[in-house]
């Protein structure tokens, strides 16, 4: 098999799923630890490595890291790479300046690693489309044509953020769990499925101020 072949079969045999578990928006993902565990079997077994490297770069008065993931064929020695960018903050609650980079290479390694092995994350929280609408999700109607399903709400009535909403938060904040429960705090909330419509795009704004 030539570089490609083997990358082919790495691609349709790896199975990475989501092991882990967000406790605040309550839904499950994938790091980059999870793919590179299920990689690693498959690559022995086509005689190939992956090397993973990061390099910073300055664009603006901004800084990004950029990672990349080669995938060489040991046979031949011919190789197949993936690049993808990801932005630091110049700060960010709770991390220090070696925290942050760490973090943002972690997630830019992940991103090369979609890439290469064609993993698709669309329904992860930092690859949400923001432009979900403040507007509470209207009951629809079982196939049966049984009753609508109806909006969760609170004790005044008023109808609560959906789960996409809440994943929204997680991904505006930029994973700072912290941040996200210091602003729900100042709102009186414990948890974010407690947060009506109402209040949501305030919150929100909060959130993404803060990560910035």
């Amino acid at each position: 098999m030539n570089v490609y072949e083997k990358l082919m079969q790495v691609q349709t045999q790896l199975k990475a799923p989501k092991g882990q578990i967000n406790t605040f928006g309550n839904y499950k993902y994938r790091s980059c630890e999870d793919i590179l565990e299920g990689l690693k079997p498959l690559l022995a077994e086509v005689k190939a490595t992956l090397t993973l490297t990061d390099k910073v770069l300055q664009i603006g008065e901004r800084f990004y890291i950029e990672a990349t993931a080669i995938f060489t064929d040991t046979e031949l020695g011919a190789k197949v790479e993936v690049s993808a960018l990801a932005r630091e903050n110049a700060t960010q609650k709770g991390m220090n300046d070696a925290q942050i980079t760490g973090s943002v290479s972690s997630y830019a390694r992940k991103y090369s690693l979609n890439g290469l092995f064609c993993i698709d994350d669309t329904k992860d929280a930092d690859t949400l489309d923001n432009s979900t609408t403040d507007k509470p999700i209207k009951p629809t109607e079982t196939p049966k044509g049984k009753k609508d399903i109806e909006t969760p709400t609170d004790k005044k009535g008023s109808p609560l953020i959906t789960e996409g909403q809440r994943k929204r938060l997680f991904a505006l904040s930029k994973a700072n769990v912290e941040l996200i429960k210091e602003v729900l705090a100042k709102h009186k909330y414990a948890e974010a499925k407690d947060i009506p419509v109402s209040d949501y795009k305030i919150i929100c704004d909060e959130i993404e101020k803060g990560a910035k």
